[in-house]
């Protein structure tokens, strides 16, 4: 039996475990498909009164989804000359993104707890639920770009929802946070020490809230550089808010795909005021056509497979990609756009 996943009852709470700690607890697609029949069955089971989503060790809640199974599957097609992968290149996304619509429509209380690396798909699940508890362990961040993807995940609209323009601030350079500024940021609601975690799963179980195990995390830093954010990431291009950029941070952000900037700069654009079921739709189309390009490939083979960190992203500079570059990453996709059940 496959043991990535894992499914108990405690009292009334139906608690899943992400079981994959020496992988951060990435999802993989059979992860996805387990997972959603039991967050069907638990929604209309009257003896269930909410669901906690957690992740085993003590490192990460989920750092993303399974990106080495796309590569290697979208690889494999382009070498046969035919293309990225039809089934998981696209599956993944449109289950993913499917599954993460069932956890921002849940019909009980759907606690994540962020305890540890939250990232990408991670944050997908995490994010979009009611509560989302953060520890002093918590680290989140969207770093796709630096892989040649894009933030995603419903990041459109749980970045755009973040104080001025931070969620630019954040999808540009891949900032971690600690847990009171994901707190300032509306991306958690709760802060809970990791030593009350299991007095929190004990609550649920009995039926409480998380509210009686919420504490403070202390100030947020974010909060005291907002307007310097604010003033640095509001221009309409990436070349404008990169010419502005201290040296240190201009060089982490131009080290990501040019394409991968170009593109989350207009997703934000375009999906500001997205509901998650427009901005889920927005990214699935956008996934797409990047499945279909080159830099995702490149990105994840000089980070993840060599690990020689030097992609060769095509194109190489912001300056040789212009509008209508960027527009056909946007392209209806035809018959094959993403629908919901």
């Amino acid at each position: 039996m496959n043991d990535d996943i894992l499914f108990e009852l405690r009292g009334a709470l139906g608690l899943v475990t992400l079981n994959r700690p020496q992988a951060l607890n990435a999802f993989t697609l059979d992860m996805y498909r387990r997972l959603d029949p039991v967050l069907r069955a638990w929604e209309s089971d009257p003896a269930v009164a909410a669901v906690a989503i957690q992740g085993a060790g003590d490192r990460a809640f989920c750092a993303g989804g399974d990106i080495r199974a796309i590569y290697e599957a979208g690889r494999s097609r382009k070498h046969q000359g035919s293309g990225p992968d039809p089934g998981l290149t696209r599956d993944f996304f449109r289950e993913e993104y499917r599954l993460i619509r069932r956890v921002h429509r849940y019909a009980k209380p759907y606690i994540a707890i962020i305890d540890g690396i939250t990232m990408g798909g991670g944050a997908g699940m995490a994010l979009n639920g009611a509560t989302r508890v953060a520890t002093e362990r918590t680290v989140f961040a969207m770093p796709e770009n630096g892989i040649g993807l894009f933030p995603d995940v419903g990041a459109t609209r749980f970045l755009n929802a973040c104080p001025g323009r931070v969620g630019r601030y954040l999808g540009l350079t891949g900032a971690r946070l600690g847990a009171a500024d994901t707190l300032y940021c509306g991306l958690a609601t709760h802060f809970i020490p990791t030593d009350r975690l299991e007095a929190l799963l004990e609550g649920l179980a009995r039926g409480e809230g998380a509210d009686a195990f919420a504490a403070d995390p202390g100030p947020p830093p974010l909060k005291a550089r907002q307007a310097e954010i604010d003033r640095l990431y509001a221009a309409d291009t990436v070349e404008e808010i990169v010419a502005g950029l201290d040296d240190e941070t201009r060089k982490a952000v131009l080290s990501a795909s040019p394409t991968s900037l170009k593109i989350f700069l207009r997703q934000m654009t375009v999906g500001r005021g997205y509901d998650l079921d427009a901005a889920l739709k927005l990214e699935f189309r956008i996934s797409q056509h990047v499945m279909a390009g080159h830099d995702f490939y490149e990105g994840v083979r000089a980070l993840i497979v060599d690990r020689d960190r030097k992609p060769n992203w095509r194109p190489a500079t912001l300056a040789e990609i212009d509008g209508a570059a960027v527009d056909a990453y946007f392209a209806p996709l035809g018959a094959g756009e993403l629908d919901f059940d």
